[in-house]
């Protein structure tokens, strides 16, 4: 799929099952930031960890999580892209944890 396919107000699937943490979340991250605010943003993912990963990561973003869906072996996600992205600062993404 191409970057001006992405611009419009369609859906777009990502497809992150067989990923582990933290890759689905990263992953998904990086897709919004493509999209333009409003667009919807359809996530696969296997790993367990990501029900409780990508919520938060759309509290903290600004992006709204409309549905989740458990499909048994994998777990679907339906995100609207925030018009007001929140960006964690780079130096908190450059710092050990123990060091925050």
């Amino acid at each position: 799929m191409n970057r001006n396919s992405e611009q419009g107000s369609g859906e777009v699937l990502l497809d992150v099952i067989g990923q582990q943490c933290p890759l689905p979340v990263l992953r998904a991250r990086k897709r919004l930031l493509r999209l333009t605010p409003g667009a919807l943003l359809r996530v696969f993912a296997s790993d367990p960890v990501a029900r409780i990963d990508m919520p938060h990561f759309c509290a903290e973003a600004g992006h709204e999580l409309i549905d989740i869906r458990d499909r048994g072996t994998w777990i679907e996600f339906l995100i609207r892209r925030g018009t007001d992205i929140r960006e964690p600062e780079d130096d908190l993404l450059s710092k050990p944890v123990k060091d925050i």
